[in-house]
């Protein structure tokens, strides 16, 4: 795990290019604590910080083949780099390391695009040809690990994190104004967007590939198929399930330092711990964290059930509101962008805890968007069962969910309410599309907050067909997949980036068994049925790990996820404060985004800190610590 970072193009000769390139790696120094490599050459300046994890002693980067014609810098984990090393040795390459950096340079040497094919794992990297000066960025399945980049007229700049490309001279930080209208929208930005003008991020799945300072072409190498395999039974996919899951741990904790879990007390981080435990030697520590101010924000008793089942020593931490005013704004400039939820906070806070004692740690990021954990596919599901009913209407081809099978599933939307008096509003039995973009929209939460001139500034009819790209793009009928698949190329990569951030910035890898290609494969291709049977959320992976996590966490109905008591402490000064001081301040009046009176009276109304606040105060800070700043 690591940052990188650099400069390609003919004019990387020139004075300071060189200075450029190692201000920008004092940026990503959180990234790679245990050492730095620097490299340049014709066309090109490698910067490399380096978390060591695998092959401490000689996993140094940049890394060059012996004749010197190919270099590579490398971010993240290639979890089946032991077999690819097999494969390549009986071909006849020869090795000096131990690392999977060095398989990875083999791999792409010798395979070339072809490479990516065989790769399991999380990374961003870097690879240039010396003799023909062409180059590859690439981007795992996930992206899991973030890599930005941006095209001026001399060069291709790149870099792990945004803050790093703002330190090249000619990169502007100004916000983009059709990327703030899809942030305000979904609270993420669509597509490669990022909320900088001119700043990309490479899509997951993706690669690029140039000569020179030119992109030649952009390539998705990897994305989720939706062709049914109607052959096989259920049985059979539930056994070739677990078979995966019990995979992707054997190589997932391959490590020289030591590893960890995160144990939230829900199903994936559950799974993830127990399969870890049972192929490790020794007990795994496991991670929780949970808030002092109620039940609601508490499930701490789920994750110790768990974690005494595996014998495992469970660490907890208890943020507090304090902590929270504490963290904020570091956070912000942690993530590089306004994040869609306070759940970073708390991760944060467990990561930090973490890192006193682990080096890489294992979590459970991906379940929900996967195997449908989110509530509102329920919420979804509830009305196509309705509609259904009413019209005898067949849209999916036949019934997924009847009305009559989602009756004893729909106890788990009772934390739900708001949810779903906003989704009912209007718009009833519309199309799928239309539907689903009313359920993920939040821009309504926003509305009153608006100026005039930032509300009409929102250009719903385009921000709606983005969505509809992406929506409605596999080819499938079912409203599921295309609910997840949505959720996977938008929602999940947001999610991901959280994790990154969170983890790098107290030098901790982060690890997502759950996000194997080979389990998404599996699963796209189960008849939807099967997936979201009667309204059961993650239906097949609880199928697949029967008896394997304790009963009560199996089958909870109280779904958490993270949530943090930032009502309860709205009403504790320091925070109210704390949320008055940066929005009502002479930069965010002069912003022209939010009404004051409207901020002012939404911070004075008690319990009110909520998705509106929250989104507000995280726009507000991202602005003062970037536009701002780096003017």
């Amino acid at each position: 795990m690591c940052g990188i970072c650099g400069l390609i193009g003919s004019k990387t000769s020139q004075p300071g290019k060189k200075t450029t390139v190692r201000r920008m790696m004092e940026r990503l120094k959180h990234r790679g604590p245990d050492g730095e490599g620097f490299q340049s050459g014709s066309n090109y300046i490698f910067g490399h910080t380096r978390l060591a994890i695998i092959d401490i002693e000689g996993g140094q980067q940049p890394m060059i083949t012996p004749d010197g014609r190919y270099t590579l810098i490398f971010n993240g984990e290639i979890y089946n780099y032991l077999e690819l090393r097999q494969w390549l040795t009986q071909k006849g390459i020869r090795f000096k390391t131990f690392s999977d950096t060095e398989v990875l340079l083999q791999l792409l040497v010798n395979e070339g695009e072809k490479a990516f094919d065989k790769l399991n794992g999380m990374f961003a990297f870097a690879f240039f040809d010396n003799q023909t000066k062409k180059w590859l960025l690439a981007r795992d399945h996930f992206g899991i690990k973030p890599l930005y980049y941006t095209r001026l007229p001399d060069e291709i700049v790149f870099a792990s994190e945004i803050k790093a490309l703002l330190e090249h001279p000619e990169i502007v930080a100004e916000r983009d104004d059709q990327a703030l209208q899809e942030y305000l929208t979904f609270q993420f930005c669509l597509d490669d967007r990022t909320l900088f003008k001119g700043i990309h991020k490479l899509e997951p799945g993706c690669y690029i590939s140039g000569s020179d300072n030119e992109i030649k072409k952009i390539v998705r190498y990897w994305d989720t198929d939706y062709r049914i395999d109607e052959h096989h039974t259920e049985v059979y996919f539930i056994d070739r399930l677990r078979e995966l899951l019990e995979d992707s741990l054997r190589f997932q904790i391959r490590s020289d330092v030591p590893l960890g879990a995160y144990l939230s007390g829900g199903i994936d981080s559950s799974v993830v711990s127990t399969l870890a435990a049972d192929h490790l030697n020794f007990p795994i520590k496991t991670f929780h964290g949970y808030f002092a101010e109620g039940p609601q924000y508490d499930e701490s008793r789920f994750a110790i059930l768990t974690a005494g089942a595996i014998n495992s020593e469970i660490l907890t931490v208890k943020p507090t509101f304090q902590e929270f005013i504490e963290d904020l704004e570091k956070l912000i400039y942690a993530m590089d962008e306004p994040m869609a939820g306070p759940g970073l906070f708390p991760q944060y806070r467990v990561s930090k805890l973490a890192a006193q004692h682990v080096k890489v740690i294992l979590g459970g990021q991906g379940g929900d968007e996967i195997f449908g954990g989110y509530a509102r596919y329920l919420v979804g599901y509830l009305e196509q069962a309705l509609k259904g009913a009413i019209f005898e209407t067949q849209e999916e081809g036949k019934h997924l969910v009847t009305l009559n099978s989602i009756i004893p599933n729909l106890p788990i939307l009772q934390q739900y309410k708001p949810l779903m008096q906003h989704f009912w509003k209007e718009g009833l039995f519309q199309d799928m599309d239309v539907r689903y973009f009313h359920l993920i929209d939040r821009s309504p939460d926003l509305k009153e907050l608006l100026t005039y001139d930032a509300a009409d500034n929102i250009n719903r009819k385009e921000i709606f067909q983005s969505f509809q790209r992406t929506f409605n793009h596999p080819d499938t009928k079912s409203y599921f997949n295309k609910m997840t698949h949505f959720d996977q190329k938008t929602l999940l990569p947001a999610l991901l980036q959280v994790e990154d951030r969170v983890s790098m910035a107290v030098s901790l890898e982060s690890r997502v068994p759950l996000l194997d290609t080979r389990i998404v494969d599996l699963v796209t291709s189960m008849p939807p049925p099967m997936k979201f049977q009667a309204g059961k959320t993650k239906n097949i992976l609880k199928k697949a790990v029967t008896n394997l996590i304790p009963e009560p966490v199996l089958n909870r109905k109280d779904k958490m996820g993270f949530p943090v008591p930032l009502k309860e402490w709205m009403t504790a000064g320091p925070v109210k404060n704390f949320a008055t001081e940066i929005l009502l301040s002479k930069a965010s009046r002069e912003r022209g985004i939010f009404f004051p009176k409207s901020i002012e009276k939404l911070i004075n109304t008690e319990g009110a800190f909520g998705r509106q606040l929250w989104g507000a105060l995280c726009l507000e800070l991202w602005h003062q610590r970037f536009i701002d700043s780096y003017r």
